[in-house]
This record gives structure tokens, C-alpha cells and sequence, in this order.
């Protein structure tokens, strides 16, 4: 009896303990309910608002037409990844993580990712800066970094440019926005110059009046500006003709091909002499 009556009470102690366990269990889970069911609802709503604010963002940007694609996706992403680290860190707080020291490690981190990515990072900056002034667009011939190219793409972190022969070369943006950038495509229209050396024996008069006729010839050149054609140098061989013409940014190069073979074409048949440097050589006969 004693036995059984020691073992019944030891029972009852067992069952009263676990009861009391669960009890406050029960007590604690229901305090801490309204914070969970509140965490679950804001980082819910929060990743949704981030989303729809990621895409409006991303249409208002495409909507401008001012924004390249690139830079838009970037800069929308951007924005929806700081909201989410926003909703994270308003979610840990209602847990009871104490945020101020969950910021400055996340703070820390960052400064060290970003020491150590510098370069990187530099790059992408640039890249922002680019896709956002724009001084060159896909397509345009530039000279930058000390290489020229017309531009085939432009991203985050490098610019690619295809030389005259189709070399392809890739040139980190912080490289191009720290250097000069020299857009031959920036404006609709380029100043074509040419010099023709004619002999101090010739008409000038009659020379500059060919390359006029045959500068009238040719419906690609503007008239406005007016073509210059004057005398500019008085040379050891000839004297230097000037003429400078303004055409169309895609016409640059077609019209400075043709018209040095025109006038040179035009003087041959009108008798007007291109000299070229001559060297005389004297000899002495030995006495």
C-alpha cells in the first residue's frame, strides 16, 4: 500500500508538473501570438507593396523615354530590394530583435562588401551615369579611353565598341566617364575639311572656282553653313587651298572620299598642276 500510494503520489506530482509545464506554455504561445500573426501580416504586405512599387517604378521610367531599359530595371530593382530590407527589419522588430544593432551590422557589412568591390562598384556607378546623361548612344562612332569604336552595347559595368575592321573591345565604364569623350555622332551635322595644294605657277582664281563647281555638284553638301573656299598657306611646294563643307553626320566619310577624287579629276582635265616635293641633288667632279 505504502509502495503503491508512494507511487501514486509521485504519478500525480509528475502529471501536476506538466500541467503546469503546458499551462504556461499555452500562456506565453498566446502572448506572443498577436506579435507573430502582426510580423506575418507586414512581411506579407510589405513584400507586396515592394513588388507593386518595382513595377510602377519600372513603367513611370519606361513611360519618360528618357531612361535607357538597362538603367530602369537597375534603378527599379534598386529600390525593391531597399524595400525589402525595409519590411525585414520592421518584421524583426515586432519580434523583439533589437533593430539598431541588426542595422549596424548590416551597415558594416556593406562597408566592407563595398571596400572590397570598390573597383566594382565604381564601374557600376559610372555605368549608372552613363545609361543616365547618355553622351553616346548605341550605334554612335566615339573615341573614349583612348580607343575609338562605334558602340554596340552599353551595360552596368562595361561599354563594347567595334573598331573600323570589327574588332571588338570592352572597356570598363569608370575607365570612359573618367576620360574625355569625343562623340562623332553627337550632332546631325560635321564639318568636312580639305586642303588642295596647287602650283605657285597656277591661277588661284581658277582653281578655287573648280573646287566650287564641283562642290555645287554634289547635293549631299549644305548650303547653309556656306562652303569656305580660300587660300591658307603659302608651303615650300604649293600653295594650300582650303575648303571646308558641312554635310550630314552619315555622309561624312562618302563625301571626303568623292570629293578629293572629283577636284583632283577636275584639275587634271582643266591643266591645273598638283606639285609634289621635289629634291634636287648636286654633284661635284673631283678635281
Amino acid at each position: 500500500m505504502q509502495s503503491e500510494s508512494g507511487t501514486n503520489l509521485s504519478d500525480i506530482s509528475n502529471i501536476n508538473v506538466a500541467m503546469e509545464f503546458f499551462s504556461g506554455f499555452i500562456d506565453r504561445a498566446a502572448a506572443f501570438l498577436p506579435s507573430v500573426i502582426g510580423a506575418l501580416i507586414v512581411l506579407v504586405l510589405g513584400l507586396w507593396i515592394a513588388g507593386r512599387v518595382k513595377k510602377v517604378a519600372g513603367r513611370a521610367m519606361e513611360r519618360t523615354g528618357k531612361i535607357d531599359a538597362t538603367l530602369s530595371s537597375f534603378l527599379s530593382s534598386l529600390i525593391y530590394y531597399g524595400l525589402v530590407a525595409l519590411v525585414l527589419i520592421t518584421t524583426l522588430g515586432i519580434f523583439g530583435v533589437p533593430t539598431t544593432s541588426f542595422a549596424a551590422i548590416i551597415g558594416a557589412a556593406g562597408l566592407a562588401i563595398g571596400l572590397s568591390l570598390q573597383g566594382t562598384l565604381g564601374h557600376v556607378a559610372s555605368g549608372v551615369m552613363m545609361l543616365g546623361f547618355r553622351p553616346f548612344d548605341v550605334g554612335d562612332y566615339v573615341e573614349a579611353a583612348g580607343v575609338s569604336g562605334s558602340v554596340r552595347s552599353i551595360g552596368l559595368f562595361t561599354t563594347v565598341l567595334a573598331t573600323a575592321d570589327n574588332k571588338m573591345i570592352i572597356i570598363p565604364n569608370g575607365k570612359i566617364f573618367d576620360d574625355v569623350i569625343t562623340n562623332y555622332a553627337g550632332y546631325d551635322t560635321r564639318r568636312v575639311d580639305f586642303v588642295f595644294g596647287v602650283s605657285y605657277s597656277d591661277d588661284l582664281d581658277k582653281a578655287m572656282a573648280l573646287i566650287r563647281a564641283e562642290v555645287d555638284k554634289d547635293a549631299r553638301i549644305n548650303a547653309d553653313p556656306e562652303p569656305v573656299i580660300a587660300v591658307d598657306n603659302l608651303g615650300d611646294s604649293s600653295v594650300d587651298i582650303i575648303c571646308r563643307v558641312w554635310v550630314a553626320g552619315s555622309d561624312y566619310f562618302p563625301v571626303k572620299w568623292a570629293l578629293i577624287k572629283a577636284v583632283k579629276e577636275r584639275f587634271d582635265a582643266e591643266g591645273v598642276s598638283i606639285p609634289f616635293p621635289t629634291r634636287s641633288v648636286y654633284t661635284e667632279k673631283a678635281a
